[in-house]
């Protein structure tokens, strides 16, 4: 079966500049890839690793490279062994899913072997800005039942935010990530002050890289995986080091290894979470087939986008739901 594939960028601005550990961020550009067998069409939208340097005109240098194998045939599982994990390989594997949903006549959630899709609790995330500026944002999630909060690697800043926010919900599921932003002599009373503020999760203190300080801690606090598991070959070396990792199909290359990874978390006895790398309901589609696995959902990106209704409906009363016909068959 020949393909077809075209594809564009996106510019992904966001409603207001968001400001994590190293970065302001103002959009998370994407490549949007659609396939075609003549008939029926797939899509998949991918935001890339912003700290893999894997962005937009790199993604479609990747995606060019196997233009050839792919427009002659080569489907999604013959996919793996063409690209290394990234946004070109997500884009492209999400299309695929997406087009054989078409092809077969039966929803992704379906062909992926996963339970029919619920309303999950997604994580709202608030930025690494001073406390007046995080409960300004807040009030915009009311709704929400679960908060994540960034931080930037400053202890006694960390701490007015975490405070702020717990003062303003002290009834909401709190997680923190850290964003790669702390070193060894931090970790300690980082964690004291988290079990004080009773939150529930610690996202990626240390940089990728520097695992090393991690060994021997004892975190008092559930443990999660960012930066330093991107993929299935990553979670098979780093997994002690952690309790839960945060699967994004950014930064793994799709659907088909998240679903890998997630069984083989289960398998070495970690938690499983998604995340995104901001983006559409396009990118959130298949991350939430994907979350119907999970213990922990963060697909908040497309709340983000500047453009008015691009969260098309999903959220509501704190959660979020992704009906099946807005990515493949219903």
């Amino acid at each position: 079966m020949s393909l077809s594939i075209t594809y564009r960028r996106d510019a992904m601005r966001m409603r207001e500049p968001f400001r994590i550990s190293g970065y302001l961020l103002h959009a998370m550009p994407a490549v949007v890839v659609t396939v075609s067998d003549g008939t029926y069409f797939g899509h998949g939208e991918a935001a890339g690793v912003y700290y893999m340097n894997d962005d937009p005109p790199h993604m479609e240098r990747e995606i060019e490279r196997v233009r050839a194998a792919l427009e002659d045939g080569v489907d999604r599982r013959g996919l793996q062994a063409l690209l290394p994990p990234g946004g070109a390989r997500n884009a492209l594997d999400c299309a695929l899913w997406e087009l054989e949903s078409f092809q077969a006549g039966r929803p992704v959630w379906q062909l992926a072997g996963v339970p029919e899709p619920t309303p999950r609790i997604t994580t709202f995330t608030l930025p690494a800005d001073d406390p007046a500026e995080i409960l300004r944002r807040l009030t915009a999630f009311s709704h929400a039942r679960a908060i994540k909060l960034k931080l930037e690697g400053d202890l006694a800043a960390d701490t007015e935010r975490v405070r702020a926010v717990r003062r303003a919900r002290p009834d909401v599921w709190l997680s923190v990530d850290a964003n790669q932003g702390f070193g060894g002599d931090d970790l300690d009373p980082l964690a004291a002050m988290l079990v004080d503020q009773a939150v529930s999760l610690l996202e990626q203190p240390v940089k990728r890289g520097a695992e090393h300080l991690l060994d021997g801690w004892d975190c008092p606090v559930p443990l999660a995986a960012d930066e330093s598991i991107l993929d299935l070959t990553e979670l098979q070396e780093q997994h002690r080091r952690f309790s839960v990792v945060n699967i994004k199909l950014d930064k793994c290359g799709g659907l088909t290894e998240a679903l890998a990874m997630a069984a083989e978390a289960r398998r070495l006895g970690l938690g499983v979470m998604v995340g995104n790398m901001a983006g559409s309901v396009l990118a959130a589609a298949p991350g939430f087939v994907l979350a119907q696995l999970c213990d922990v959902v963060d697909l908040d990106g497309p709340w983000f986008l500047a453009e008015p209704g691009a969260d098309r409906g999903i959220f509501d009363a704190g959660k979020v739901m992704v009906p099946a016909a807005f990515w493949g068959v219903g």
